[in-house]
């Protein structure tokens, strides 16, 4: 099979890349080439389906003849499988599914295996297993017992085709494998300078520097995006509407964070009309002005430390999946300082301003080295008009490999603990594609209690989080260890776990 890179246009229907195929022949490529088609699927409705992931679906008949597709438009919508099998109606029978993700047995809902299995497919072949860890697996092992023939890219099928495949499997769903596996939203860097690294003249004028296309591009960015993140310089110097106009997509949550709010009174972000604004800050900063913001509808919520990095980690309870940061220099910093920035987007244009003090787009990271300089990772380089649009990952996708602990790490969590203890599993922090050397493995295990009674809980990370509040002589104690026992998944245990003692660290 013949791969060559095609440039996306001023509008693309996805940003991942795609490829011109020529007639396979290699081991494995009508695979491949039928999972990036369900990958491409998939990506159409990014930014509609969060928090859910994004699905694809393609049916390939015996004779080899695509008959069905089908992808989620939106949360709530019709399953992909269902579509397509719908579509293929009885050229189902003994066709292949293939699907960009493994299916999810959300609430009880088993309608895509049911599809699949009703509409006489015998083969399925699945891109990535479900990155949560409570899903993972379910859906391979309900279409296995059933009698169907079930191939995962990089278990059971493996080749050079199977990898870029299994990489736009991942990538359309980055944001949810960020969310499962770092506990914070996806976040993407995106600004624009002209080509000698400004974002504004000296004297904060910035409109425009980038071309038309490039800002109807920012636009469909925005709408693949759960919100949309600025500072206060920039609702003070620009006043955004941070809309997605022009872009086809969803409109996303507007966020500003501000250590001081120091904001005008009159902005078009406390226009709630459209959407909704949040506003991040400080407690106790401008109680008065507060109060103005709330009166207008404006979401004002305090934090004892205002970072990006508890900033993410709050919106990640919040289900966020996706966050789009279209700040100024300083804040930008911060982001990246902080680990959170996972992409970036830097749109270059032919111009140029000069100015000693004119803004760039990232402040100081305290880095007095080239080799400090910090290295994008699988970069891609696009022309969007007379502008250069280039983008990459600031850090990797979290491998959806086993990782088992080194003795060394081992010895870190646990001092006391011998390695070379036979009797001993070590799987701390362990995440396996089958979810069993895990913290999170949803089977339940039995430990005695301070009186030497077997209790049964429902996870490893069930107890874990239970045990850090459980001989606490404290009602807020008492009754988080009731709420961790009764929570229904170990994420969700994990959650109420670390929000306490984040919280209330004298309880711990």
């Amino acid at each position: 099979m013949a791969l060559s890179c095609l440039t996306l246009t001023a509008n693309p229907s996805s940003v991942i890349c795609k490829c011109k195929v020529s007639l396979p022949t290699a081991p494995h490529a009508l695979d491949a080439t039928y999972i990036r088609r369900a990958a491409h699927l998939a990506d159409k409705s990014a930014g509609f389906t969060s928090p859910h992931p994004n699905f694809g679906c393609v049916i390939v008949s015996p004779s080899g003849k695509v008959s069905g597709e089908g992808y989620l438009y939106a949360q709530g919508t019709t399953a992909a499988e269902v579509q397509a099998v719908a579509s293929a109606a009885e050229l189902c029978r003994g066709a292949t599914a293939y699907l960009n993700l493994e299916p999810s047995d959300c609430h009880g809902d088993h309608s895509a295996v049911s599809a699949l299995l009703q509409g006489g497919v015998k083969r399925v072949v699945i891109g990535m297993r479900h990155p949560l860890q409570h899903l993972r697996g379910n859906a391979v092992r309900a279409l296995r017992n059933q009698g169907l023939h079930v191939d995962l890219l990089g278990e059971d099928l493996t080749s050079n085709l199977i990898e870029d495949a299994q990489k736009e499997c991942l990538l359309v769903n980055a944001p949810l494998i960020c969310r499962a596996s770092l506990r914070v939203p996806f976040s993407v860097l995106k600004y624009a300078m002209t080509l000698d690294g400004k974002i504004a003249a000296t004297t904060g004028h910035a409109s425009w520097i980038s071309c038309k296309q490039s800002r109807n591009l920012v636009f469909e960015l925005r709408g693949r995006s759960d919100a949309v993140i600025v500072g206060g310089n920039t609702v003070r110097r620009d006043n955004p509407r941070l809309t997605a106009r022009h872009g086809g997509g969803h409109m996303p949550m507007r966020i500003v964070m501000t250590q001081t709010l120091d904001l005008p009174e009159e902005a078009n972000l406390w226009d709630m009309s459209e959407v909704s604004t949040i506003v991040v800050t400080q407690r106790g900063a401008r109680r008065s002005f507060q109060k103005l913001l709330a009166s207008k509808g404006v979401e004002v919520v305090e934090f004892d430390i205002l970072n990006p990095r508890e900033v993410m980690e709050y919106f990640h309870d919040c289900g966020y999946l996706s966050i789009l940061w279209e700040c100024g220099g300083t804040l930008a910093a911060s982001a990246i300082s902080s680990g959170v920035i996972h992409k970036v987007y830097a749109f270059v244009a032919p111009k140029i301003i000069g100015g000693k003090n004119a803004p760039s787009p990232v402040g100081d990271l305290g880095m007095v080295a080239m080799s400090q300089a910090l290295n994008l990772i699988d970069v891609c380089y696009e022309q969007v008009g007379p502008d250069m649009l280039i983008s990459g990952f600031l850090q990797p996708l979290p491998d959806m490999v086993p990782v088992i602990p080194s003795l060394n790490e081992t010895f870190v969590v646990d001092p006391t603990v011998s390695p070379y203890e036979s009797r001993i599993i070590f799987f701390y922090k362990t995440w396996d594609p089958y979810g069993v050397l895990s913290n999170y493995s949803p089977h339940p295990i039995q430990m005695p209690d301070e009186n030497g009674d077997c209790v049964t809980w429902m996870s490893v990370e069930h107890y874990y989080q239970a045990h850090k509040f459980i001989r606490v002589d404290d009602p807020l104690a008492q009754d988080c260890v009731e709420r961790i026992k009764s929570a229904i998944s170990p994420e969700e245990a994990a959650r109420i776990g670390r929000s306490m003692q984040k919280q209330k660290p004298y309880l711990v």
